[in-house]
């Protein structure tokens, strides 16, 4: 069953968020820019309110909340109602596609993993960006999630989790980079990206078809 309902209902919430803590926000965002290839040719899974696909300059995304869909299409998103287990694509279309932090909201991740395999191209790139649960920030959500409006219906997942199931969905080459050093209140800079996973609690992984 799809993970909407506080998306639905609280949805200028949700967005809020970027505004908060926007030196994380723009950290994340150059640690996906960073990773996402030049190619033009992609789309968003789980795209939320756009903040991501906007700046990025992807201009189709994939979201099952009609809430966030509204917020997309401010940011002139175009956009599917679907789910990352079903993607109403053909096989092999795309260049690359992006998942950032949706991966914890996902009901079936083996499924929607091969979905994404599926649509890339051969060669094709799948960016996914997560908080890891290893993480300083991912071992604060985690045990904070039931107070929490939106974390508290999410699973979260390490680095190394994440990569067992891109492998058993067939991706390879990995490439691994982090960011967010620091808890959230004390960041007033964009941090910085760095190489590999362990130290960051944001990570953009990036593995090919």
């Amino acid at each position: 069953m799809p993970r909407i309902e506080p998306f639905d209902k609280y949805p200028f919430r949700y967005d809020e968020w970027f505004i908060r803590n926007k030196y994380a926000y723009k950290s994340e965002l150059l640690a996906i820019k960073m990773q996402l290839p030049k190619s033009k040719n992609g789309v968003e899974i789980g795209v939320g309110s756009g903040r991501f696909a906007f700046p990025l300059g992807i201009k189709l995304g994939v979201e099952p909340s009609s809430k966030m869909r509204m917020l997309s299409k401010k940011r002139m998103i175009d956009l599917i109602d679907s789910l990352a287990e079903n993607l109403p694509f053909r096989s092999a279309i795309f260049d690359f596609v992006l998942m950032v932090t949706s991966i914890c909201f996902i009901d079936d991740i083996d499924i929607s993993f091969k979905e994404i395999f599926k649509i890339l191209r051969p060669e094709g790139k799948f960016i996914i960006g997560f908080i890891d649960r290893n993480s300083a920030i991912g071992e604060l959500y985690e045990q904070h999630k039931k107070s929490s409006v939106f974390y508290n219906i999410a699973d979260f997942y390490s680095v190394e989790k994440v990569v067992f199931f891109l492998k058993k969905a067939k991706f390879k080459n990995f490439n691994f980079s982090q960011t967010i050093f620091h808890p959230l209140s004390d960041i007033n800079k964009i941090e910085q990206v760095k190489k590999g996973y362990g130290k960051g609690s944001f990570v953009v992984i990036k593995a090919k078809k």
